[in-house]
Formats: structure tokens, C-alpha cells, sequence
């Protein structure tokens, strides 16, 4: 679930009618003056994080003069509050509250339907408030085929005990909220504490919404980075994974990264999992013997080639890492070769110098270890394919024993460099990438394996020479698989006569910077 902020959650409140507090945005201290100004009155500022008690820590503060809010906002930004640092304070008007209440949309799995709930008592948790005040509290199940009706929201708030014009004022904001929630596909949105001021007016003092991960792309106007459930803001190097996962629906890769800063002198790895049970049981094997994880990523869901090969590109983004421990559920129904292949070229390319683990167990996991085996024997580091029958512990004990024989070298993030093709060489688009032939060595191939390897029979002989079996337009919209063979193959056994470019947005200059970084 991809959670708002905030100020983000109140424009869209207020766009749906729903009165808020007058204020904006800053991000300076000088920022936090202009809005105070403008307002005019006194105002209160919060930090925007996704954590709860914020008065606690200093994170909500009044001033009655823009000077004032000017010094609050210079001591909040830049507040470093579990993991965030404060980037944001919102300045609002000061309201001149009465009475305090709640309300929250949530969607019940158990009865597959929106939940709406309101209670008279508000402030805090609605856990506390259940746990405190349980007869305070009035919910209803929304019929999703109908929406919420005005009368219902009005019965709702009349069983809380209330009546006349304010009864209208609550109900109105409820049937708002339920049509704000069910236009972005939130999966809650709670407004607390919902207040009645002393003019008696009703008013937003503060909302929370949570977009579905899924439906994330319908709503680009909402600007949400990563649809991905996280605590704290995405990394760079976490934007980048999900823009590669964005675009290519073939599988799952999901990338977390655990430690943005690797101390060089501890014993962190890289780690590549496959499906969430397999992967939590090889994360325990790994951390049982000390070591710490620099990330945590799962490419599953029989992904391709391409897919795993980006995946291992950006963990091997992260400099000081020890060693590569990849190992899923040990029986996924994926054809483990892909794996194999994406990872062949990622190590190759990388000519890596870690050594790694890759536990491939699943349909054709012998066939994926024979390619790990026959194609990563040249590399500087040494990367061993297990299957099935050698269980996680097994295999990081395995780890642990190749990093002791490496010596415990640290990983040395490296440029982002391809061989340089020029536009006559002839290519084709893919669904991610593009395949360039260097149609001059060509002549020079015995075997035109190329052919052969590849299983999605795309490709056919034109005068001795590899070309298109099919459209452009078919091979870019998916008929060429990316399954890597045709590179691997003519790489190893023939002319090195074909590479496969699939591109990373922003990968280059993240690491650019990393290496400028840790010189």
C-alpha cells in the first residue's frame, strides 16, 4: 500500500469539499514565514512523516507570529524521526477546536466490503478509542455496487447521538470521504481528529489516505514514487528497481533496500530471493551465521531473464558488499534457466569479484546449474549453483566458507560500460531492451547456434546471417521473450557477435555517484 502524506491527503479533501485548515507547504524556514504571513493568525506546523505521535518528539508546534513559525520550522526541518529525515512541515491556520472526533474508511477483506466508522470521541488511535470508549464508536459496511447514501451517513451519525445542523455537517463529510476514497482507490483513509471549531464548523485537522499498490497507476496526478508499502521514503536506488519493475509485467521483482550505507569493514550481502516463504527461510540461514543484508529482493512469478538480470545489476549497485546469496522456495514452478541466464550476464558483465550462492530449486534447475557452472568459470570470484536437495543452510554455510577464501574482499561498485554498437549494425527492439548482431563476424560462425538457442524461434537465417523470423512490431511487443540465449550461446561458443542492451533508468549516475562517494 502506498501511503500520502499529509498535505497530500487534505488536498484531496478539499477538493471533494471537505473544509481544512488554511496553510500550505514548506520546505525552508524562510517558506514557513511567507505561509504564517499570509495566514495572518496563529498558526501550528507538523512535521510531514508516516509515523504516529508527533507532538511527542517535537514534531507539532504553534507559533503566534510568522517570526515565530519561522524559528519552529528552522528547528523541525531536517529532524531526523526513525526513517526520515523531515523534509516538509505543514503550516496551518491555529483552529479553535471544541470538540474532537473520528472517522476512517477501511476495506474489510473478511467481508469484502468498505467499512466506514465514526465515533464522537477522537485525538487518538482508534485502536484507544475502541479499547476506552467502545460504545462511542458506529460503523457500517458499504455496499460498493451503491456507494455510500446520504440518509445512511445521517442514520450513522444520528446513532452517535447527534442531531440538527451539525448532524448534516457530519454526515455531508462522510459521504465525502467515502467518494474521495473510492476515486483513488485508497484502501483507508482516516481523517483524525475530525473537529467542530468554537464557530461552529467542522473541519479536517488532519487525514491519512493509503492508495492501493495496484491502482497506483491510474492516479499519476497523486506523484507516488514507489507503490510499494514502506515505513520511510524510498532510496534512489529503490526508485530505480521500481522503474524497472513498472514497465514489465513478466513475473515479480521487488527490491527493499535494508542498509543505504555499508560500512566497508562489516559482513553484509547481497540478497536475491524467489518467492516470499523459500525467501524468508534463506534469509534466516544467512543471518543465523552473522552475516547482515544489504537488501532484500524477490524476482518470482516465473520472471524473465531480462527481469533477474536488472534485479542483479542493482544489487551489485551497492558497494562493500561481501558476498551474492540468491535462494527461493527451492520448488517454484518457474523455469529456473531464466534465472540462470539473466544472472550469467549481470556477473559477466560485472566481471564479479564477490563470490556468490545461487540456489536455484524448480522446473529445470538442473539445466539452470549447468549454465551458472559453464558460463561463470572465468570470472574473477567463484559462483557455486545448488538445487532442491541442498537446503538454505547448507548453502550458506557454503557462503560462508567462500567469502573466508576471498578473504573477505569488499565489493567495488563499477561504471555502467556496454560494447558500442553503431546505428548500421543490425538491431530490433524488444519489449525492454534492444539486440544488436555485428553482422561482419557473422560469416565466421561454424555452428549458428544462435538459432537454436532460441526457443521463441524469432530468429531465421538470411544469407548466412541472423535476422527477424517475424515483425518488428512483434518481436517489441513481446515475441522476442529476452531470454538471453541467443547472447550467451554466441557469446561462449562463436563470435561475440550479439549483445542484448537493457537499459536501467538512472542506474549510470547512481553509481557514478557511489563511486565518487566511496573513493
Amino acid at each position: 500500500m502506498s501511503r500520502l502524506y499529509e498535505y497530500q491527503s487534505k488536498k484531496l479533501l478539499k477538493k471533494a469539499g471537505i473544509r481544512i485548515p488554511e496553510g500550505g507547504v514548506a520546505s525552508t524556514p524562510k517558506e514557513a514565514l511567507t505561509i504564517a504571513q499570509e495566514i495572518g493568525r496563529p498558526v501550528v506546523l507538523k512535521i510531514q512523516v508516516w509515523v504516529t505521535g508527533r507532538a511527542g518528539i517535537g514534531g507539532i508546534q504553534f507559533a503566534d507570529t510568522p517570526q515565530e513559525a519561522e524559528k519552529a520550522a528552522n528547528q523541525m526541518l531536517g529532524m531526523k524521526v526513525k526513517n526520515f529525515t523531515v523534509d516538509k512541515v505543514l503550516v496551518e491556520e491555529k483552529l479553535q477546536i471544541k470538540t474532537e472526533y473520528f472517522t476512517g474508511l477501511v476495506i474489510d477483506d473478511s467481508k469484502k466490503s468498505p467499512l466506514l466508522v465514526f465515533s464522537s470521541v477522537g485525538g487518538t488511535g482508534i485502536e484507544d478509542i475502541a479499547k476506552n470508549h467502545p460504545k462511542k464508536i458506529s460503523q457500517i459496511s458499504v455496499d460498493v455496487s451503491t456507494g455510500l447514501r446520504d440518509y445512511q451517513a445521517r442514520n450513522l451519525i444520528r446513532k452517535a447521538g447527534f442531531s440538527g445542523k451539525l448532524l448534516v455537517q457530519l454526515a455531508g463529510i462522510l459521504t465525502r470521504l467515502y467518494r474521495v476514497a473510492q476515486a483513488y482507490d485508497a484502501r483507508s483513509a482516516e481523517i483524525n481528529p475530525l473537529v467542530l471549531t468554537e464557530d461552529n464548523l467542522v473541519y479536517a485537522a488532519d487525514c491519512h489516505l493509503v492508495i492501493d499498490d495496484y491502482a497506483v497507476f491510474r492516479h499519476p496526478e497523486l506523484g507516488i514514487e514507489v507503490a510499494r508499502e514502506f515505513d520511510r521514503p524510498p532510496t534512489p536506488l529503490e526508485k530505480i528497481a521500481y522503474q524497472a519493475e513498472e514497465g514489465d509485467y513478466r513475473g515479480t521483482f521487488y527490491f527493499f533496500q535494508m542498509a543505504e550505507k555499508i560500512p566497508e569493514q562489516e559482513d553484509y550481502i547481497g540478497f536475491h530471493g524467489a518467492g516470499g516463504g523459500g525467501s524468508m527461510m534463506s534469509m534466516d540461514a544467512v543471518l543465523d551465521k552473522g552475516f547482515k543484508l544489504a537488501n532484500y529482493c524477490d524476482t518470482s512469478g516465473n520472471p524473465s531473464a531480462s527481469k533477474v538480470y536488472r534485479a542483479a545489476k542493482i544489487i551489485l549497485s551497492q558497494p562493500h558488499l561481501r558476498g551474492y546469496f540468491a535462494s527461493g522456495s527451492g520448488v517454484a514452478s518457474q523455469e529456473q534457466y531464466h534465472s540462470a541466464r539473466g544472472m550469467v550476464k549481470a556477473f559477466q558483465e560485472e566481471k564479479l569479484e564477490i563470490p556468490g550462492i545461487i540456489r536455484l530449486g524448480g522446473n529445470y534447475e538442473e539445466k539452470a546449474i549447468e549454465i551458472l557452472k559453464a558460463y561463470l568459470k572465468d570470472i574473477p570470484a567463484k559462483v557455486e549453483g545448488y538445487g532442491r536437495d541442498d537446503s538454505p543452510e547448507f548453502c550458506a554455510q557454503r557462503l560462508e566458507e567462500l567469502i573466508r577464501e576471498n578473504k573477505s574482499l569488499a565489493y567495488k561498485v563499477k561504471p555502467l560500460t556496454e560494447p558500442s554498437f553503431g546505428p548500421k549494425r543490425y538491431n530490433f527492439e524488444t519489449v525492454t531492451g534492444r539486440i544488436f548482431f555485428d553482422h561482419q563476424k557473422c560469416p565466421n560462425c561454424k555452428t549458428k547456434g544462435c538459432i537454436e538457442a532460441c526457443t521463441a524461434e524469432i530468429l531465421e537465417l538470411e544469407e548466412e546471417k541472423p535476422v527477424l523470423a517475424v515483425s518488428e512490431e512483434e518481436a517489441k511487443k513481446g515475441k522476442c521473450t529476452e531470454c538471453l540465449a541467443c547472447e550467451i550461446f554466441c557469446t561462449f561458443h562463436e563470435q561475440k557477435a550479439i549483445y542484448i542492451q537493457l537499459p536501467i533508468l538512472g542506474l549510470k549516475e547512481y553509481r557514478e555517484k557511489v563511486i565518487k562517494e566511496n573513493k
